[in-house]
């Protein structure tokens, strides 16, 4: 939301006035703040911040450096963690873990689905828990749980285990991405959210990065205790992400009010700037009404749509790339390794698509061109007749897949963070989105089946085919976020000062603009 509307769009409550082209209003949508003054000079005024002259666009640059130090860092390595311990069973799977366990292609495919259907059950109940709770409180002891599980998966030793282990690893990270995306929305204003989701949503693709050159390493370990290296991969990465979460502990924050890394004044400049943008400031009370506005917004539906159509790409290519390239006739270890440059390529496309989204102002426009580069690398992969024949040109496709899908993901993760407004609401709908996205994830997981190698033609179109819905929902979204935007043109002015308003309804109001 651009805040553009100025003093002559606020009037005394009780009056009514009719503006060019705009019609009377009702007085509920008249704006009740104090006289406007010029954001920049209200919310640095030395009598408010406490330091002397008039706070320069200097210091908000470096008060938010500041921020993003303290927060993107923590997040991220959670985050990474997370997408690798969900991920490397993909690396597993082609060290020996099916043989060991006496694991058919069919089960193994069970268990992937498990994961996500314990993700889609706790992710709206998570993030209530954080509402209620904290994150510094929260998101460590979600780490400190999935790292558990993960640890023990490498203790397994049957089809039971294995479905067990796979089921409480999506339990226990299901708050987390959810949960993230809304603790973003307590610390930034609405332009500023979607690049840092976006970079947040890098970990994924380094985590895929780093998930390669980590098992091609710990592979080597076949032989020390049992015969094969898998068990080493899920134990020493699951040790690894215990250990970090214990120390998360003392590196996540919580809000800006008692963030201990801010001053006084860098905190009343926080909160001034928040306030003037969205409804991080309001002391919102939890309400089962709010959550509840949150499952009858047709919108909120069509966010997690949105991710719906990106999920099954996303998790298709994390979890099968080894084995799709080990079919093209590469060895595991060289398999592993060649799973490295088409994840480095996403992080680099996720960050180049989120600076020229973020200059831009533009989401939608931005997603479709990331889903057609994602469908030109399916495109190339089911048009190699003969994969392990000419290996280079579905290698190639894989970095196309890889560069388009997770931009694509990155931004549509970014749309309820930036549009729901109401903060129970948002957080409902946060993970809202995620739960009805990672529906698409269970479907995924039964596509790519081991006769269906090399050039898993099943697989790759039902991939293609979700790129393609996935332009159709952001079309869609456009096309009705622009629509009410005009809409409410007609009606009430856009809002400035929102945590101010007494009479704020949340993004159902007639001065709440949408980004699209």
């Amino acid at each position: 939301m651009t805040f553009e509307s100025n003093l002559e769009n606020k009037v005394p409550v009780g009056t009514h006035r009719k503006s060019k082209g705009r019609p009377d209003y009702p007085e509920e949508y008249v704006v009740r703040t104090k006289p406007h003054v010029d954001s920049k000079v209200r919310s640095s005024s030395s009598s408010e911040v406490g330091i002397t002259g008039i706070m320069t666009q200097s210091y908000e640059k470096a008060l938010l450096r500041k921020i993003d130090w303290r927060l993107l860092p923590a997040v991220g390595i959670l985050y990474l963690l997370s997408f690798l311990d969900r991920s490397n069973v993909g690396n597993a799977r082609i060290e020996g873990l099916a043989e060991d366990i006496d694991m058919t292609g069919n089960q193994y495919l069970t268990g992937l689905t498990l994961y996500f259907v314990g993700y889609v059950l706790f992710e709206v109940p998570c993030n209530i828990i954080l509402r209620r709770t904290t994150p510094r409180l929260w998101l460590p002891t979600l780490t400190i749980l999935w790292g558990i599980v993960a640890t023990l998966m490498g203790l397994v030793e049957n089809i039971a285990g294995f479905f067990v282990a796979r089921f409480f690893l999506g339990v226990t990270e299901s708050g987390l991405f959810p949960g993230v995306v809304y603790y973003f929305s307590m610390w930034y204003k609405r332009r500023e959210r979607q690049f840092r989701i976006s970079l947040f949503f890098g970990a994924a693709a380094l985590a895929g990065s780093f998930g390669g050159i980590l098992a091609y390493g710990i592979g080597h370990m076949a032989g020390v205790v049992w015969e094969n290296g898998w068990r080493w991969i899920f134990i020493l990465e699951g040790i690894a992400t215990v250990i970090i979460a214990v120390a998360a502990y003392w590196f996540i924050y919580n809000y800006p009010d008692t963030a201990e890394f801010l001053t006084d004044e860098e905190r009343k400049f926080i909160h001034n700037r928040l306030t003037a943008d969205s409804d991080a400031t309001h002391d919102e009370r939890f309400t089962w009404g709010n959550v509840i506005k949150a499952l009858r917004d047709p919108k909120c539906w069509l966010y997690g749509m949105s991710f719906h159509t990106t999920s099954l790409p996303l998790y298709t290519f994390s979890l099968f790339l080894p084995t799709i390239i080990k079919d093209l006739g590469f060895k595991a270890a060289i398999a592993q390794l060649l799973t490295v440059p088409p994840y480095a390529f996403a992080f680099l496309t996720t960050l180049g698509v989120a600076t020229v989204s973020e200059r831009i102002e533009k989401r939608a426009i931005p997603l479709i061109a990331s889903a057609l580069f994602a469908i030109i690398g399916y495109i190339i992969l089911l048009s190699n007749p003969d994969p392990a024949g000419r290996p280079g040109i579905s290698y190639l496709g894989t970095f196309f897949a890889a560069g388009g899908i997770y931009p694509a993901t990155a931004l549509a993760l970014s749309w309820p963070a930036i549009n729901v407004s109401g903060q129970t609401k948002r957080a409902v709908a946060n993970a809202m989105q995620i739960s009805i996205g990672n529906l698409g994830a269970v479907l995924g997981t039964q596509l790519y089946r081991a006769n269906d190698g090399p050039r898993y033609i099943v697989g790759h179109s039902f991939a293609l085919g979700y790129l393609v819905g996935n332009i159709v929902v952001s079309s869609i979204l456009y096309s009705l976020l622009k629509s009410e935007n005009q809409r409410r043109d007609q009606i009430a002015p856009e809002v400035k000062e929102v945590g101010e308003l007494v009479d704020w309804q949340g993004d159902d109001d007639p001065r709440w603009r949408f980004k699209f």
